[in-house]
């Protein structure tokens, strides 16, 4: 063989050595490629990170409302009705002592409950239908009374129809003391305004009617080591004070209470109840809180005379259990419910009747 066919072979010799090496390696890489699959080369990814299972992560959720706060007492130091205010202040945290049974003022003339069994640490707690929006909504018109009503009048209402009692002389000190505490508390918020935290804090309707049976266990699991069984509550040990007031019965609030509306009832033991809860961790689910409400309001209890209450009927409420009525609906729905229907077509009549005054 020729010196130049040598040469030729073992070029084509190398060359073949070659591509059977590339061959060879690149066979090898397909079968890693197929086994581990290919890398993650996205630059975003932590290459650090050897743990590729997901971590479920709970996200509390943060309350960053700015809730209305009572007034600091030692702000009285240089107020010229610092004394009144406080006694107003008193006389809502400890009423029966001023009113009831063996009241300084006067006796029986209240069922024996406090203002604060209502308005809770004497009007100042968060959706414990506090005092905060008072001074600034009043003189107001209330659709109750069908008038403009003034402080006063509002006051007096509460002794009425939540003491079950007789309203106060609009000269005399307790009454001047009460608006004097109540202005106080609302004096930092502007005229026409209610701050985050006043009133009730508002609830889902039930997409059924409230349960008065449902209530009554819930009763007996949850209230009953306070008010007792037969809901009379519990006196102090002279009988001159309710330490936790009755809840029907004869010294209880009589029907023209604000709390015999079933909402009205079920938002403040949602929010409040058992004592001491706090809107932002109720103990009550919304049903118990809707079905309590229909157990306790549908148990005897004082009745006021009523009959001039909401005297445009197309103002009634939807949990106003008197009627008659202009929404179509009879008086067990406005009792127990739903009320969500009932709620919508007030609502819709409320949006036509605007819409007429406009256009006359």
């Amino acid at each position: 063989m020729k010196e130049t066919e040598k040469q030729t072979l073992l070029k084509v010799i190398r060359q073949l050595l070659g591509l059977t090496t590339i061959l060879l390696f690149g066979g090898i890489a397909l079968a890693l490629i197929l086994i581990f699959g290919l890398p993650d080369l996205s630059v975003n990814k932590d290459k650090t990170t050897k743990n590729t299972a997901v971590e479920k992560v709970e996200v509390e959720i943060v309350d960053t409302v700015k809730y209305w706060q009572a007034p600091n007492e030692n702000s009285l130091a240089n107020n010229s009705k610092k004394d009144l205010i406080l006694y107003g202040k008193d006389i809502i945290a400890n009423t029966a002592n001023y009113f009831g049974p063996a009241g300084k003022v006067s006796k029986n003339k209240i069922n024996g409950m406090n203002c604060q069994n209502c308005h809770l640490d004497a009007g100042t707690k968060v959706f414990g239908n506090n005092y905060s929006a008072v001074a600034s909504t009043y003189p107001k018109y209330r659709a109750r009374s069908g008038a403009t009503e003034d402080i006063y009048k509002r006051i007096n209402d509460c002794f009425e129809r939540s003491l079950n009692g007789k309203a106060l002389a609009v000269e005399s000190k307790e009454i001047q003391a009460i608006a004097a505490y109540i202005n106080w508390l609302g004096k930092d918020v502007r005229k026409g305004k209610k701050p985050a935290g006043s009133g009730f804090k508002e609830m889902a309707f039930l997409d059924r009617a409230a349960d008065p049976s449902n209530g009554n266990l819930v009763y007996n699991q949850k209230c009953v080591s306070c008010h007792k069984a037969n809901g009379e509550g519990q006196w102090n040990e002279t009988k001159t004070a309710f330490i936790y007031p009755p809840l029907w019965g004869d010294n209880s609030y009589n029907n023209g209470a604000g709390l015999y509306r079933l909402s009205n009832f079920a938002k403040y033991v949602k929010y409040n109840m058992p004592n001491p809860t706090y809107h932002n961790n109720p103990q009550l689910s919304d049903e118990e809180a809707w079905d309590l409400a229909a157990f306790v309001n549908t148990q005897v209890r004082p009745k006021k005379d009523i009959s001039k209450d909401w005297p445009k009927i197309e103002e009634k409420p939807f949990d106003h259990p008197f009627g008659p009525y202009a929404d179509g609906f009879n008086e067990a729905e406005h009792k127990f419910g739903p009320f969500k229907p009932i709620k919508s077509k007030l609502d819709l009549m409320k949006k036509e009747q605007d819409k007429n005054k406009k256009t006359s």
